[in-house]
């Protein structure tokens, strides 16, 4: 029997970090903890965003190669995990900006760029390039022109923050939605096992139309998929994961992967492993924070890692 005390709920919708976000809290009506969390969410806003001209990470944009900037320990540790990732060269590359906005797919003037103009923007996107500074906390693109960009783990990162904040709390359970990334806090009300629901999209249906669902404990949702931003031109479609490695966008038969672990900034990193990789990637899910994954195809169908279904 499910305690109806534990069905109470506050919920609040907020607009940052470019989407549309929910809080729920299950347990509780009192929304205080709900506005609080959202001041925290624009405070990381304001440290880390690429899309106003002030933000610890643009005042490192602006340096390049000028000078190191310091920044606070929240963005360095952020700023070192990225380049971190971006250094194994799986796919994930947070100095791709230069050649993102070359294509500038799903932006006003999208286009297909030529090849040497893909070839002087790879220039300025290697990782090694970036001189990380632990003592002083600071961070040096060696070269002109270079650019940092967080947006492909900086939405996992800040939900991870939210969920501290709601153990801070004493929250028990709720969900965490920054615009299609989920974070399950706690066990869900809602089913003796505890377990929650979630859906994936199918990349053929408008938004919120699912191919299929999964039961999973406490852990975090995230989605990559090519179905919602492409350019087409002359039959031909472009989307929008640029593959750093060529300049392109990466080849696959993926519509979409969907990850599914036990921290959300990780599931945003594994996310981009497994999509450039194309298909489930052999003992990838021996690590016991990654829950599973899920593969569909531009053929519509589903291919599940670590799920029984």
């Amino acid at each position: 029997m499910i305690d109806d005390l534990a069905l109470e709920q506050a919920v609040g919708q907020h607009h940052a970090l470019g989407t549309s976000i929910t809080l729920q809290i299950f347990g509780t009506q009192d929304q205080d903890i709900i506005n609080k969390s959202f001041d925290l969410i624009d405070h990381y806003e304001d440290l880390l965003t690429v899309n106003r001209d002030q933000s610890e990470v643009m005042s490192v944009n602006h340096a390049a190669g000028k000078h190191p900037v310091q920044v606070s320990s929240g963005t360095y540790s952020l700023i070192k995990l990225a380049v971190k990732e971006s250094r194994a060269n799986f796919g994930f590359n947070a100095l791709i900006g230069p050649v993102v906005k070359l294509w500038a797919i799903g932006f006003k003037g999208a286009h297909v760029p030529t090849d040497a103009q893909i070839k002087e923007k790879m220039k300025l996107i290697d990782p090694f390039n970036v001189e990380l500074d632990d003592n002083n906390q600071s961070v040096f693109l060696t070269k002109e022109g270079m650019e940092l960009d967080l947006g492909g783990i900086a939405k996992g990162w800040i939900a991870d923050r939210i969920r501290d904040f709601w153990h801070a709390y004493g929250v028990n359970a709720g969900i965490i939605n920054l615009g299609g990334n989920i974070l399950l806090v706690g066990d869900s009300p809602k089913r003796i096992s505890g377990q929650w629901s979630v859906g994936v999209q199918d990349p053929k249906e408008k938004r919120g139309k699912n191919i299929t669902s999964v039961m999973v404990p406490k852990c975090s949702a995230v989605t990559s998929g090519t179905y919602e931003r492409y350019l087409v031109v002359d039959g031909h479609k472009y989307h929008h994961l640029i593959d750093p490695r060529t300049g392109y966008p990466v080849e696959t038969d993926l519509a979409g992967v969907t990850t599914f672990t036990k921290d959300s900034v990780e599931a945003e990193i594994e996310c981009k492993r497994l999509f450039f990789a194309g298909h489930p990637i052999k003992g990838w899910h021996d690590d016991p924070d990654r829950v599973g994954a899920i593969f569909v195809y531009n053929d519509e169908h589903v291919e599940y890692d670590n799920f029984n279904n």
